[in-house]
């Protein structure tokens, strides 16, 4: 009852936060001057500053690390997602990334609004584990990094030349990448250190086990066709973008699968 009358705030903080993004999103796509760059990087950060408020109360409200429903995750995914794009915005100046990026971290927080899953969920005594909050925490994190270079990959698949895609773009993609793959890597570590604590053994292959092993391989793919192929651009986004699908399924699509519903690991009722 605590989570769900904490959660009856959630809309204001998510209305102010869409409200700055869209605003930001406006004057980095639509202006060229510096003010309005500020202006809007300010906005940005604004947006996401108040997330971070409201996830920190929330976190002191209900006494427990808000990262066990669905919805808590994805209110964790917008706040890194908005996050990256503004620190890549502040490093390579690409506004389109940071308008994309809010874009996408603003979808998360709509599907919130429809489905903010309010329900009671205490942690079970497997989740009271000092790996449940790095592991989590990195994980997402990951996820925000490769969703980035998702972005990177579908503008250069449908809006650069055919036959030519900038440099800069695809190492920018390249580093997302390598920065994310490294955090999924420290997630699969974190979760099997967990897992042996708690259940005895590292690795069961629960089907959120195998999907996230997918995932990770799909990503070391990526990589390795960009060591072998390195002007193969148009390929190598193709290769990302079907990565992040893949995760996708990993992170959504696994939970309505019917041998995962008694997994640990499922976000259900």
């Amino acid at each position: 009852m605590e989570e769900l009358n904490m959660w009856l705030d959630f809309p204001t903080y998510a209305s102010v936060a869409i409200v700055c993004w869209l605003a930001a999103s406006g004057l980095f796509l639509s202006s060229g001057k510096k003010l309005l760059n500020q202006l809007a990087a300010g906005l940005s950060f604004a947006g996401t500053a108040f997330l971070l408020v409201f996830i920190t109360i929330l976190w002191i409200h209900i006494q427990r690390p808000p990262m066990r429903t669905l919805g808590e995750t994805r209110l964790w995914y917008a706040i890194f997602l908005s996050g990256i794009g503004l620190v890549s915005y502040l490093r390579w100046k690409y506004k389109w990334l940071v308008s994309y990026s809010l874009g996408l971290a603003m979808v998360f927080l709509i599907i919130n609004l429809q489905h903010p899953e309010t329900y009671d969920k205490t942690l079970m005594p497997a989740l009271q584990s000092p790996w449940f909050i790095p592991h989590v925490i990195v994980y997402i994190f990951a996820y925000a990094m490769l969703g980035a270079s998702s972005l990177v990959a579908l503008r250069n698949l449908f809006f650069a030349p055919t036959d030519k895609i900038i440099k800069g773009p695809i190492q920018l993609a390249d580093n997302l990448v390598y920065l994310g793959f490294s955090f999924l890597t420290m997630g699969l570590l974190f979760g099997a250190l967990w897992a042996k604590d708690a259940w005895g053994h590292y690795w069961t292959w629960d089907p959120k086990e195998t999907w996230a092993f997918i995932t990770w391989m799909f990503y070391l793919v990526y990589i390795h066709y960009r060591f072998r192929h390195p002007s193969e651009h148009k390929k190598a986004m193709a290769v990302l973008a079907v990565s992040f699908a893949i995760l996708l399924i990993c992170w959504f699509g696994v939970n309505y699968l019917p041998s995962a519903q008694n997994s640990v690991h499922v976000y259900s009722e």
